[in-house]
């Protein structure tokens, strides 16, 4: 599975992945999907928010036990960063036949659409769009680089955008969902494990800053006549760096446009993105805050206009206790070991899941901590603990 997936969407030139929701990445992803399903006589079908589940046992029964992840990816991503959740799935489910076991419950594997947001700009919009935590009117208003709106790329990928929206009947079926993903962080490498628990995930978001100056020549505007929005940009890049050194969280201006975007041209506009993360909501809005506040001194002391919009949020996820407790109990009962237990700092659909239905996550050692770049990396037997790690939830889960 793993080697019929590697070439799918990746970059030559960069060695990284650029699987974009709706693109033809994207559908090779859907088809491979599709596929698997098929060969382990799953029954496959796509939900109204274009997210694909295979099914074993009848989920209308309920208390449905499901796992998967996301097959997109950041641009030139890794190649463990969502599939490596999907994968693991299908390999749990194969173990699980190997071992003979007869499920109580109906089993479930998903694969939910445009979890990176690399194309539109918002995380996770299959799961929000499930969840009912992003509105109809909110989706098709979402618009990539090139003007295209999420309904018309969705309309040429040959799905519906009139059926998106909330699916409470579906998230009813559900009893648990548990989402095993490549640790984005080093706690586990520091700590010995090849296999970790989630606690919690950061609250998190992302802001827009738009900085408005004055195009002008480059060549023979004088530096007192400029009104350069590149300056307070630079200026704002460096402050979030310093207030969450600060608070202890992590800050960063990622995603940058530039208008007009010409060497010999000052910038009219200069648009950032800031992803700011931090432990709890007290330490997010401080700070954001400041980072807004430094923005707009700024600004106005290059004589150039600043609109900041949060173009997303999630609060604090806490994943469910007694859920998490069950797989940490799984997982450590014919060993000595205790299972680590861990945060991070990065969004996961099982996070945005998690206010409509029980959720929990495991995390595969990374040994170097790189992710969302080419360089990401898991061992092959951590990946296969991985994979046991899941047999054995599941198991406990759906029987």
């Amino acid at each position: 599975m793993w080697r019929e997936l590697l070439p799918v969407g990746r970059d030559s030139g960069s060695g990284g992945y650029r699987r974009y929701a709706w693109t033809g990445a994207d559908a090779e992803c859907r088809a491979w999907f599709e596929e698997q399903a098929e060969a382990r006589g799953l029954v496959h079908e796509v939900d109204r928010n274009g997210n694909q589940w295979a099914w074993l046992g009848d989920p209308s029964q309920g208390d449905a036990v499901v796992t998967g992840s996301h097959l997109d990816s950041v641009p030139d991503g890794g190649a463990f960063d969502g599939p490596l959740g999907v994968v693991s799935s299908f390999a749990a489910l194969d173990e699980l036949r190997r071992r003979g076991v007869q499920f109580a419950k109906p089993l479930g594997i998903v694969n939910f659409g445009d979890e990176e947001g690399a194309r539109f700009g918002l995380a996770c919009v299959g799961s929000r769009l499930a969840g009912g935590q992003l509105t109809v009117e909110q989706a098709h208003r979402l618009t990539d680089g090139d003007g295209v709106t999420l309904p018309r790329a969705m309309e040429a990928a040959g799905y519906d955008p009139d059926g998106i929206g909330a699916d409470p009947e579906r998230l009813a079926r559900i009893g648990a969902f548990v989402e095993l993903h490549v640790e984005q962080g080093r706690a586990l490498d520091l700590t010995g494990d090849a296999v970790g628990v989630a606690s919690a995930i950061w609250p998190h978001g992302r802001w827009r800053f738009d900085f408005r100056g004055e195009a002008n020549h480059a060549g023979t505007t004088r530096l007192v006549d400029r009104h350069d929005p590149m300056l307070p940009y630079a200026e704002t890049v460096l402050a979030a760096r310093r207030e969450a050194r600060l608070a202890g969280a992590v800050a960063t201006f990622g995603k940058i446009a530039v208008e007009p975007n010409g060497v010999n041209a000052i910038p009219s506009l200069v648009r950032g993105w800031l992803d700011s993360r931090a432990a709890d909501q007290e330490a997010l809005d401080r700070v954001v805050g400041a980072v807004e506040s430094a923005a707009r001194d700024y600004a106005a002391a290059h004589g150039v206009d600043l609109d900041v919009v949060r173009e997303s949020f999630t609060p604090v996820v806490e994943f469910d206790h007694a859920l998490r407790d069950e797989l940490a109990r799984i997982l450590g009962k014919d060993t000595d070991l205790t299972v680590p237990v861990l945060e991070t700092g990065a969004g996961h659909d099982a996070g945005i899941l998690s206010t409509s239905i029980p959720t929990a996550m495991l995390f595969v050692r990374n040994p170097t901590g790189v992710s969302h770049s080419p360089a990401e990396f898991a061992a092959e037997d951590d990946c296969l603990a991985g994979v046991h790690a899941l047999t054995d939830v599941l198991e406990g889960l759906a029987t």
